[in-house]
């Protein structure tokens, strides 16, 4: 199938990734890519529940959404949204079997979706077009390819997420002033890559005691986050700003935008504070960072990713798949409080020197 020409923009194009919150947050710069080249170009995003509440009000953009947790009522919603609707083009973005029945919605005669090497859960027969096949890419990087085939590449990597005034004002409440702040958002979705409460703990006092910063503590309303924060609390010798479950997903987005530095495993808010141009701390021996961490910054995170293919593979990093996650029970356990101080205290200098 022909590329579509830049000089011919099409007129409407949907846009399919509805989950989790980090891969959302990297489909924001196609997004406005999309909208820088083809200003007249229709967008629609086929977005889950959750996600919308960070993604949602972005201008330009129509949003559909599908609850997941609906079960078949999900699908059925978004059928009945879409009937009748033909778009020029589907970016398939999301591989998971769900996803791929949720394509079969969307009624476009081009489809792109992943290169073989990438596709799974019968991915391919619901796609008509395949991304170049590349290995080595940051996950950004591999969803901004899906605007080759339409004849577009990605040159600037920009997110502008909207952060409305309620969320700076709440964040500005809990942190007042610009003293030098570590924000912790300690939990994952895949439990395998949290890092153990009481060296959270230790990270988290020698900030406050031997750095002198304000520390905060963030996560979910869930019970499991605030069972893992009341661990941490348990253990530290210092108190820090508490606000497990007290966030939108907005006001954390803003939370993040005022902090310094955030230290988080591979997680959403992880992605969140990247897209806001803050530090981070991020913790990876579960996944491999040059894929799947902060996508603008990485050198203040511990990367014990090759240590883990060894220890659970047997072998070196660079001889597995691309890709491949790591996520052992124990895993975590090969980042040490004293790997972590370390990157504080280097992040500590960068940023007294850039003051």
């Amino acid at each position: 199938m022909s590329q579509v020409s830049p000089a011919a923009p099409p007129a409407s194009l949907c846009i399919l990734r509805t989950s989790a919150i980090g891969d959302v947050t990297h489909v924001v710069p196609l997004v406005r890519t999309l909208q820088r080249q083809w200003p007249d170009t229709a967008l629609t995003w086929l977005v889950g529940k959750l996600e919308r509440r960070l993604v949602g009000d972005i201008p330009g953009v129509e949003f559909v959404t599908f609850d997941k947790g609906a079960g078949l009522a999900g699908f059925r919603a978004v059928r009945q949204t879409l009937s009748g609707r033909r778009f020029d083009a589907l970016l398939h973005l999301q591989v998971a079997l769900r996803a791929n029945l949720l394509s079969l919605l969307v009624r476009a005669p081009l489809r792109i979706g992943y290169d073989r090497a990438r596709a799974k859960d019968l991915h391919g027969l619901t796609v008509n077009r395949r991304i170049a096949a590349r290995s080595g890419e940051h996950v950004l990087d591999a969803m901004a390819s899906f605007l080759e085939p339409l004849g577009l590449r990605q040159t600037e990597v920009r997110w502008d997420l909207p952060i409305p005034d309620e969320a700076r004002e709440f964040a500005t409440r809990h942190l007042p002033d610009r003293a030098p702040t570590l924000l912790v958002s300690p939990c994952s979705s895949h439990r395998v890559r949290n890092w153990r409460p009481e060296r959270y703990a230790a990270a988290m006092d020698h900030a406050a005691t031997a750095l002198g910063w304000r520390v905060v503590l963030c996560g979910g309303p869930s019970d499991y986050e605030r069972s893992f924060g009341d661990a941490i609390l348990a253990a530290m010798r210092t108190r820090p700003i508490d606000l497990i479950g007290k966030d939108t997903l907005k006001q954390l987005l803003a939370l993040l935008e005022r902090a310094d530095l955030v230290l988080a495993p591979d997680s959403g808010p992880m992605h969140m504070a990247n897209a806001v141009g803050t530090a981070v701390l991020g913790l990876h021996a579960a996944s491999n960072p040059n894929r799947s961490g902060p996508y603008s910054d990485r050198r203040w995170c511990v990367d014990r990713y090759d240590a883990a293919a060894r220890r659970f593979r047997g072998r070196a990093a660079a001889d597995l798949p691309w890709g491949t996650k790591l996520e052992h029970p124990g895993v975590m356990d090969l980042i040490a409080v004293d790997d972590v101080i370390e990157r504080l205290e280097a992040y500590a200098a960068h940023a007294a020197i850039e003051r």
